[in-house]
């Protein structure tokens, strides 16, 4: 039949529509089935998205295989059979068991909350936006002359490359670095910063430097690349930079950033508005400024991780439907959600960083792995886990004040990181990590020694006052 505007035959109404079938999409989908919604899905791929494969899952099955020591051909062979395994729990007969209808096609907006789906309409209560982010392109004169790679086609290549350079010190270079470099590829890293991942403290980025210069990955920075060449056939590709050096290697791999996939979605025409660099504006409720249209994941600009989008999915269909109004929703806070650069040592962070949190008048207490017995038994003294609390309302520092943040780089930091997000997410006192007895010999007593800092001196340590970074 056809709509009011005669635009479009309308196919199927529903309570929610899904655009997008990524963690984000995937999450907001099955919120609104266990509501008994009636729930379209659409997606224009595979489900699961970036995360499922070309990104966690293929990365850190190939970084597990180097750091075991397979060959590449039998580390890339087991990446595909983990995809397919995983991937295979997404499917649309699993949804469909699940209570969601799936639509393959690519979903624009022809109106307001109506989706045109390669010229069907599906028109919706609500409408979550959830389509993405795709690798970011810088525009470097002669990048789009050579062919290069992105965390889209690195997974593809069938054949180790005897050499890499990598344009980007961000996680996902980090990441990849030491996975070819383990694997036995010559490694170059090239970032425009001061320092490899520079959103981290700085002396997570002075181990990481440490450890590649250990195992013989080469880093470069503080300048930009200025142009790619494509030289001699068997010699490759050449980065020149604008201090004069330069970088060649048989493949570049570029790691850069992500940009939103916006392209083709119609905001305008849905009454969605975008930022200046095509993001979903969204309020801390994850609503758009249109009426029953929200955003969640990569789109929206925030938290560019799978599990932030899983949360953003979920909290999105909770506060369109929840029968409370306005009073019902509640906000997408970032403060507690924790994020893993997973390279061996991991990176482990959530909440703020020292710099971050100098205005709020808090405290820092750190902890050398190489006073940690654990890490001594192991031979893995590289690292520290630093903590940062702060004054309550109210009540100041009594207790400790309430943590803030902290940064923990360790072998197991993607694990220990989360006792100290589920102290920032109940608002625990500093004071309670430092009274919880922890097993002896774990990892994570270090985090009871840094607690205890607030407190008194431990192994010659005390909390000390946060510094503002330079400049500030």
């Amino acid at each position: 039949m056809t709509g009011p505007s005669g635009r479009g035959r309308v196919v199927r109404s529903c309570d929610v529509a899904v655009v997008g079938g990524g963690a984000g999409g995937l999450a907001a989908a099955r919120a609104g089935a266990r509501r008994g919604l009636r729930t379209v899905l659409v997606s224009d791929g595979a489900l699961g998205g970036d995360c499922t494969f070309t990104g966690c899952v293929p990365s850190k099955t190939l970084i597990e295989a180097a750091a075991g020591g397979l060959p590449f051909a039998e580390a890339s062979a087991r990446m595909r059979a983990v995809v397919s395994q995983i991937a295979a729990t997404e499917d649309a007969g699993v949804l469909r068991k699940e209570g969601v209808d799936l639509v393959e096609g690519s979903a624009r907006f022809s109106g307001a909350r109506t989706l045109s789906v390669d010229g069907d309409s599906i028109r919706a209560k609500l409408v979550v936006i959830a389509t993405g982010s795709r690798p970011a392109v810088p525009p470097i004169p002669g990048l789009d002359a050579i062919p290069f790679l992105t965390n889209e086609t690195v997974f593809d290549l069938d054949e180790l490359p005897a050499s890499i350079a990598i344009l980007g010190g961000g996680p996902i270079g980090c990441e990849l670095a030491q996975a070819f470099r383990r694997f036995g590829s010559q490694v170059q890293v090239v970032e425009g910063e001061d320092r490899l991942l520079p959103r981290e403290e700085p002396e997570a980025s002075a181990v990481l430097a440490s450890v590649f210069a250990a195992e013989g990955i080469g880093v470069h920075l503080g300048a930009s690349v200025e142009r790619v060449e494509q030289v001699d056939p068997g010699t490759g590709i050449r980065l020149v930079r604008s201090d004069g050096s330069s970088v060649c290697a048989e493949v570049l791999l570029v790691a850069v950033g992500r940009r939103p996939a916006t392209a083709g979605l119609g905001a305008e025409a849905g009454g969605v508005k975008l930022d200046e660099r095509g993001f979903v504006r969204t309020d801390r409720f994850l609503a758009t400024g249109a009426s029953g249209v929200y955003a969640v994941g990569d789109v929206t600009g925030r938290l560019l991780f799978t599990h932030a989008a899983d949360e953003m999915g979920r909290l999105a269909v909770r506060n369109a439907t929840t029968r409370l109004g306005r009073l019902g929703r509640r906000a997408f806070d970032t403060s507690s959600i924790p994020w893993v650069t997973f390279c061996d040592p991991e990176i482990a962070r959530v909440g703020l960083t020292e710099g971050e949190a100098a205005e709020a008048g808090g405290r820092v207490a750190f902890v050398p792995m190489s006073e940690v017995d654990r890490a001594i038994a192991a031979g893995r003294t590289e690292g520290f886990v630093k903590l940062i609390a702060g004054p309550r309302p109210l009540l100041r520092g009594s207790g400790g004040g309430r943590l803030l943040g902290a940064t923990i780089v360790a072998p197991r930091a993607g694990e220990m990181i989360h006792e100290v997000a589920l102290a920032i997410r109940t608002a625990m006192f500093t004071g309670r990590l430092a009274q919880t007895v922890h097993a002896y010999p774990t990892w994570s007593t270090s985090l009871r020694q840094a607690a205890a800092q607030f407190f008194m001196e431990v192994n010659g340590h005390r909390a000390r006052p946060v510094s503002s970074p330079p400049g500030r």
